[in-house]
């Protein structure tokens, strides 16, 4: 499970050296692709296999499964980490969540998530306050 907060840089190939917990998980192999809110999800192979399966499921016919498979597969970058425990995000990556030098790599359970630094730190001071006021059952069996 990946839990915590981290923050790497970007080096200058745009390469970023995983969080020491997480890369025990990763080794093996990463995929690294679009996520929501405009940051990256980092998956283990063995993890995005699971998730493509279940995305597959959707129905062709649904137009919001077809979009969301779409853009989830197409932004797919699958490596191995390197002997310093590198991965290399692609530019169309970076790009797509806006990345800077100083990045901010969280622990979401199944996956991390890479953030630009300014973008997590707008994401959390907007949500929070959300966070600490949830009265209601927002995930089932939670509350």
């Amino acid at each position: 499970m990946f839990l915590g907060t981290y923050a790497p840089k970007l080096d200058d190939k745009g390469r970023i050296i995983l969080p020491a917990k997480f890369r025990e998980e990763l080794a093996s192999g990463v995929v690294v692709t679009r996520g929501q809110e405009r940051c990256l999800y980092v998956f283990s192979q063995r993890e995005f296999e699971v998730m493509h399966e279940a995305i597959r499921k959707a129905p062709v016919t649904s137009k919001q499964g077809r979009d969301f498979l779409r853009l989830f597969l197409s932004g797919a970058n699958q490596e191995t980490p390197d002997k310093q425990h590198r991965v290399t995000i692609p530019a169309s990556l970076r790009e797509y969540a806006g990345l800077g030098r100083d990045l901010t790599v969280i622990g979401a359970g199944n996956r991390a998530e890479i953030w630009d630094t300014e973008a997590w730190n707008n994401y959390y001071e907007a949500t929070e306050a959300d966070f600490a006021n949830t009265t209601e059952e927002v995930i089932p069996g939670l509350f």
